[in-house]
């Protein structure tokens, strides 16, 4: 590598960093919080796919900081139900297959979450010069969880094995992608769709049963969708020669 292309390399990570951090200066005095309405919805043994049917409430609260002009870390909590029926899943001609058919079980609880994630936006979202402001975005990070569930069948020879309730804590990883909607100065619009990648079997209490019966080696999931109002605050930096001298403020 010659030294004018080291040179020039050097000059393009210190363009691409100065404009980063940049950026961050001018986008780190925003900040929301809000809350959000929408429905949380189980993937696992009892159901192997998504079914809309399967939604139940949620509500969320969350808090988000603008660090750069595209990137914005969110904390959040999640309070939602969960369910999901053997008698739910559909398979050809819209009949259950005989292995849900035969085990009859059901699923029934409930799952709270905080979360810490990295959002991603396409447009800058505070620079609000437009009559339209939105931006969509992308987020993914990590979230810690606690779910309690209730399985039982309704098939009189399962019912010693499969009649089971617990509660667990875990880790999940959270991502999905969603779209922001300025409404005035501060109030924002949200629309959102995650899914919640679990390290375990467990949530349906179905891992250790018969391998007959059941696939101990598909992992669940949740998934949560939904709409939310924020409001934004924003932080007017006092330039340093006031904040040593406030005198010339008067």
């Amino acid at each position: 590598m010659n030294s004018h292309f080291r040179s020039a390399l050097l000059a393009c990570f210190l363009q691409v960093g100065s404009a980063f951090f940049c950026a961050s200066a001018s986008a780190q005095n925003t900040s929301e919080v809000g809350i959000g309405l929408g429905a949380t919805n189980y993937r696992g043994e009892i159901s192997p796919q998504y079914q809309l049917q399967n939604n139940r409430p949620a509500l969320t609260a969350f808090y988000r900081r603008d660090v750069s002009v595209p990137v914005t870390l969110r904390g959040g909590l999640l309070v939602g139900l969960l369910r999901a029926d053997d008698g739910n899943v559909a398979g050809e001609n819209n009949t259950v297959p005989p292995l849900p058919a035969y085990r009859q079980a059901n699923t029934k609880g409930s799952v709270v979450e905080a979360s810490a994630v990295l959002e991603y936006n396409f447009m800058d979202f505070h620079y609000r010069t437009d009559k339209v402001h939105f931006t969509p975005y992308l987020f993914a990070g990590v979230a810690a969880y606690y779910a309690s569930t209730t399985t039982v069948t309704n098939n009189q020879a399962l019912t010693g094995a499969f009649n089971r309730d617990g509660s667990m804590i875990g880790i999940a990883i959270p991502a999905g992608a969603g779209l922001k909607y300025a409404l005035s100065e501060h109030i924002n619009l949200g629309l959102e769709v995650g899914v919640r990648k679990l390290f375990t079997d467990k949530l349906d209490h179905l891992f250790d049963q018969d391998p007959l019966l059941v696939n101990p080696n598909d992992p669940d999931w949740y998934y949560y969708s939904g709409a939310s109002l924020s409001y934004t605050f924003y932080k007017i930096r006092c330039p340093k020669q006031y904040r040593k001298n406030k005198r010339l403020l008067k």
